[in-house]
């Protein structure tokens, strides 16, 4: 089964690079499924029914969240009778949503687990232990499980990959918005990637204008992020994974932007 997971999806640009890209991924990956982590998707701050629509109908099979899941109002409308939409897992009993899922693609089944860290953000269970329930439980269907880890420190998410090493197909860092260089095959094959980046403007400060990042660590003073113009880039990460056992065969990097992109 071949996947290939999108980072981070920030604001309109981000939007307009997904779709723009997605005929290219394909081409070039022929993937069976493509996920995305959509958190950022609306304007940097949550995601809207329409905009999930629009990725659906665009190619995207499955969407995860993170810490930003709930910065738009608009996703307590939708979220729980949304199939192919997976908040952290780990966040307290009754919060709306599901925090995994099986998505289907072009005749195979992957599951797919979202995860939040709890090192530098707000408190939430134990992400290590709601992992293994959540794959255990998506191991009845599939072998082939997908981990979004959504966290801060690098050292949660490597250990994260780690302890579900031949647990999990792949386990793919989100949230920093900087994609890392350490894609490998762990010894028991899952495939692992600490960030997986992110997919919008290129030239801001992870996504956001730069200037008013700039005043805030220079002043010390607040200011609202908004979401920086320019060019373009994408990352995310391809994954080819043996079906009957679950274990990954290939894992890739991808890193394109406006400046390096051939169109085909």
């Amino acid at each position: 089964m071949k996947v290939v997971f999108i980072g981070d999806i920030v604001g309109n640009i981000g939007r307009d690079t997904v779709k723009r890209l997605l005929p290219w991924i394909k081409d070039k990956y022929n993937p069976h499924i493509i996920i995305a982590n959509g958190e950022n998707a609306a304007g940097g701050r949550g995601i809207t029914a329409t905009i999930a629509r629009e990725l659906f109908e665009w190619g995207v099979h499955g969407i995860t969240m993170g810490n930003h899941t709930w910065d738009n109002r608009d996703i307590f409308e939708f979220i729980d009778d949304e199939p192919r939409i997976v908040r952290p897992s780990n966040l307290p009993h009754g919060t709306p949503g599901r925090g995994s899922m099986i998505v289907k693609g072009n005749g195979k089944e992957l599951g797919v687990v979202n995860l939040i860290g709890r090192t530098f953000l707000p408190p939430a269970e134990c992400p290590f232990r709601v992992a293994d329930e959540e794959i255990e439980e998506l191991h009845r269907q599939t072998k082939c499980v997908l981990v979004d880890f959504h966290a801060e420190a690098t050292s949660e998410k490597i250990a994260m990959g780690w302890h579900l090493d031949g647990y999990a197909s792949l386990v793919v860092g989100t949230h920093t918005h900087v994609q890392t260089n350490d894609a490998r095959i762990l010894p028991e094959g899952t495939a692992y990637l600490t960030d997986a980046g992110m997919t919008g403007p290129r030239d801001g400060v992870l996504g956001m204008e730069k200037e008013t990042v700039l005043r805030r660590f220079i002043t010390g003073m607040p200011g609202r992020f908004n979401v920086a113009e320019g060019k373009w880039t994408l990352n995310g990460v391809f994954v080819d994974i043996d079906e009957t056992t679950g274990k990954a065969l290939k894992v890739q990097n991808i890193t394109v932007d406006e400046d390096s992109w051939i169109a085909v």
